[in-house]
């Protein structure tokens, strides 16, 4: 993964108050395409849970602009720091192509893992049908 991909989610992240209950830009995510298309997001969260993570902000854009094979992913907390996908984001790219899941993904400052590393266990592995 190229540092390029780190530095635009760093420009990106940074906490912002929009009022009482609603905060976003925590955490900031940039997905480089199989194309070398470059889709970011940033994470929104609110009192009563209904936000959403920085990587679906960035996938959403992605299939917005019709494309869905993911090459690396990286996303930063408010200081700049790399931050693994949660388990809900893993899911998200895994299940938009099995191609996904040789992505890599810095987890951890300097550490770069491919997605099926943080999916031992997929329960896709089973299911016989293609997508």
């Amino acid at each position: 993964m190229e540092n390029d991909l780190k530095g635009i989610a760093r420009r990106l992240a940074g906490i912002k108050l929009l009022n009482d209950y609603v905060e976003y830009g925590g955490v900031a995510a940039a997905i480089e395409t199989i194309h070398g298309n470059v889709y970011t997001g940033i994470s929104i969260d609110t009192a009563c849970s209904m936000g959403f993570c920085a990587e679906h902000s960035a996938v959403a854009e992605m299939l917005k602009h019709g494309e869905y094979h993911i090459k690396a992913l990286v996303a930063v907390d408010h200081k700049g720091n790399a931050v693994p996908p949660c388990g809900r984001c893993r899911e998200l790219i895994s299940q938009l192509s099995r191609e996904n899941l040789k992505a890599i993904i810095e987890v951890k400052n300097g550490v770069f893992v491919m997605l099926k590393e943080l999916i031992p266990f997929d329960w896709k592995e089973g299911i016989d049908r293609e997508w």
